[in-house]
């Protein structure tokens, strides 16, 4: 029937959005495209790229230039969503003991959490926490740091006191305070060196080099319903048709959760990409020191808008 089928790999998380309107819309089915979904991680993302099991990826930043940095063959395309949404959520019991509210000021809050024990389920949110804590001059190195493999991990521990705090990507820190088993005390609208204007960062569409020589046009196609998607959210974005997507995106989520989540999100009109955002981003993403690759590097061969409209 002239369709072509495409497998992507996204995250379950809120940036996962602009791809999954982009199918409830009929972005996607307008292009001929037909899209299966396949939960990757930063361990398992770029191995499935390369691997051809899935043909695009919605990655995070860091993940990219890691790849890079180990000269792996691939390329963004499109940069579907911007921003750090990120929650760092204390225990109700840590609240109540340092007086710690949703409305503390994020300088207090992170004097509060000099010499707790965190929670860090990877490099990149021990180093974003890091960064909080620098910025109001707290020594991250005097933090009890607790490794955890997961945000499920640093939930159920959180939940049984055995860390004070973490650091994870919304919706689950709204989520968990939802449940009553924890405060959401700061986030990227209070901590201005998680924003967007200062972090940059975000999440990208990535595709490996030799399919995109090889599929030209469906990755022009991909990119062109996703951006068509980016677009309806950026001004569209407590509608029924968002709320009803984000729901279905992510089971599990209540209505409120969901609404306090995406503005936290930049949803662009344009999913174009500027070398000065991607230095931005750079200088945030060294900043965290968790590549195992040296220093974050790119250049504009790393990235492209020749597939988008």
């Amino acid at each position: 029937d002239g369709t072509t089928t495409v497998t992507v790999g996204v995250a379950g998380n809120i940036f996962d959005l602009p791809i999954r309107l982009a199918e409830a819309n009929g972005y996607f089915s307008k292009q001929k495209l037909k899209v299966k979904y396949v939960t990757t991680t930063a361990a398992t993302g770029t191995s499935a790229l390369e691997s051809g099991s899935i043909q695009f990826l919605n990655d995070s930043p860091t993940d990219f230039v890691s790849a890079i940095g180990k000269n792996v063959p691939e390329t963004a395309i499109a940069a579907d969503g911007g921003g750090n949404p990120l929650g760092l959520i204390v225990s109700t019991k840590f609240a109540t003991a340092h007086g710690l509210t949703a409305d503390t000021p994020a300088a207090q809050v992170a004097k509060a959490l000099d010499g707790s024990t965190g929670g860090a389920s990877s490099a990149n949110t021990k180093g974003e926490a890091a960064v909080f804590l620098k910025a109001y001059g707290v020594d991250s190195s005097k933090v009890k740091w607790v490794s955890l493999p997961s945000p499920a991990a640093d939930k159920a521990a959180l939940k049984s006191n055995q860390i004070d705090w973490f650091v994870t990507s919304q919706p689950t820190p709204l989520a968990i305070q939802d449940t009553g088993d924890g405060i959401v005390v700061a986030d990227s609208i209070k901590v201005p060196a998680w924003s967007e204007a200062q972090a940059g960062y975000g999440q990208i569409v990535v595709a490996r080099n030799s399919y995109l020589t090889q599929n030209p046009d469906t990755a022009k196609k991909f990119a062109t319903a996703v951006q068509q998607a980016t677009a309806y959210m950026h001004t569209n974005i407590n509608s029924t048709t968002v709320q009803t997507v984000a729901q279905k995106a992510l089971p599990g989520i209540p209505t409120s959760v969901i609404k306090a989540s995406l503005p936290q999100v930049g949803w662009p009109t344009s999913d174009t990409m500027k070398l000065s955002v991607w230095t931005t981003t750079l200088t945030f993403i060294n900043s965290l020191d968790a590549l195992q690759t040296g220093q974050a590097l790119i250049s504009v061969d790393n990235f492209t808008n020749a597939y988008l409209p």
